[in-house]
């Protein structure tokens, strides 16, 4: 098979990569590992930054997103006994987010790579990237116990963590930079109205977060051991930890009911540079992983996959490759914001286990601050809102 742009990897940002391009009139062809169905099941992320709501759009990606999603002008926190505290993001930035699921957004890629006809290839085994530093790179795969290559002129890498666009970049080119946190996240999902607002909560037994998908279905999160097995948190017990840890006021207005999905998730930073090695390119999970308290993970998919179309679309159409040569820089510069804004919502929320009294006090101390300070407001509502993408 031939194409222009090959893409591993049909979740969020393969798929939307492959839509913005159809749309600039350039051929792609995207290769998955999973089926289809497991790709919609995955649960994942739920908050879209304006930016990132603006580039689906563009894409023609909005009907249901603006029928379904809720629009929020802020986000809560609770500490310390105290009542919530909202940060208001639309009034110290003038922006807002939107709360709609990872899931909806990907079936709604679907059906819109259905209505083209689009190249997906399902269930692709042993995937593998050749040759990236040439003109004609290419990637190999088995479906069915058949084996298929595909040449094109180029390759781009959204197969996640442990996909195969990574490891084709050699260790003397590829520096990694990563940092694990000795806890979890418990979540679950129930069939139950959300509360108005996303609530993050810092708490003697740990922190909490009350996030929604739609107007009736909720997400919540708790803070846990990474050893904990997931069968000694029944619902009565995740729901009396949640209630607590969000407060009287705010969990008294917690409806609960029977859980439809629940997992544990470790934390971790991690992110690989350059994400450019010749003809490949790497974007989204592939590339970098942050821990959910910033809600960056999903809309560094989307602004990579907004970089990277960008640069095929001036390659193809006048065969301007500035975009492509600034790639990997200007993806990175956004990466490591998001890296840090969110390694400070997780130090700021969260209780170590190596926490002393000190560490304690300090904390509370940096979120008495932040309720005093209109600056320190201004800067987390832009931080959460997210920065401009780059001209």
């Amino acid at each position: 098979m031939r194409t222009q742009v090959a893409i591993i990897g049909a979740g969020p940002a393969g798929s939307l990569l492959s839509h913005l391009l159809h749309r600039s009139g350039i051929d792609s062809i995207v290769v998955e590992r999973s089926s289809r169905n497991h790709v919609l099941d995955r649960i994942r992320a739920g908050v879209l930054e304006w930016g990132s709501v603006e580039v689906l759009r563009a894409a023609g990606l909005d009907a249901r997103m603006d029928a379904e999603g809720h629009v929020h002008d802020g986000a809560a926190l609770v500490w310390g006994g105290r009542e919530a505290f909202f940060i208001d993001i639309n009034r110290h930035v003038g922006s807002h987010f939107m709360s709609y699921g990872q899931t909806k957004m990907q079936e709604d890629l679907y059906a819109a790579a259905d209505v083209r006809h689009a190249a997906i290839v399902f269930e692709a085994a042993n995937v593998e990237v050749h040759n990236p530093l040439s003109d004609r790179p290419s990637i190999t795969f088995d479906v069915g116990g058949i084996a298929e290559r595909v040449d094109a002129d180029y390759v781009v890498g959204c197969d996640g963590y442990h996909g195969a666009a990574r490891p084709a970049i050699p260790d003397t080119v590829l520096r990694t930079f990563e940092k694990e946190y000795p806890f979890g996240w418990l979540g679950i999902m129930s069939e139950t109205p959300p509360l108005p607002d996303l609530v993050y909560a810092n708490h003697a037994n740990g922190f909490a977060l009350a996030s929604q998908r739609n107007p009736m279905l909720s997400r919540y999160y708790v803070q846990c051991s990474l050893d904990d097995d997931l069968a000694d948190w029944s619902d009565d017990r995740f729901w009396s930890e949640l209630t607590t840890r969000l407060g009287s006021t705010v969990g008294g207005q917690v409806v609960t009911g029977p859980s439809i999905e629940k997992s544990i998730a470790p934390l971790r930073s991690f992110v690989a540079e350059p994400m450019r090695y010749g003809n490949l390119f790497i974007a989204g999970d592939a590339a970098h992983i942050v821990p959910p308290t910033g809600a960056k993970g999903l809309n560094l998919a989307i602004s990579d996959v907004h970089y990277l179309s960008r640069a095929l679309t001036a390659h193809y159409d006048g065969g301007d490759d500035e975009y492509l040569d600034r790639y990997s820089e200007m993806a990175l510069r956004r990466v490591w914001s998001a890296v840090r804004f969110s390694w400070w919502m997780t130090t700021l929320l969260h209780r170590f286990p190596e926490q002393t009294a000190f560490d304690q006090r300090a904390q509370e101390a940096e979120l008495d601050y932040l309720a005093s300070s209109m600056h320190a407001q201004a800067a987390m509502a832009e931080q959460y809102a997210g920065l401009p993408f780059e001209s």
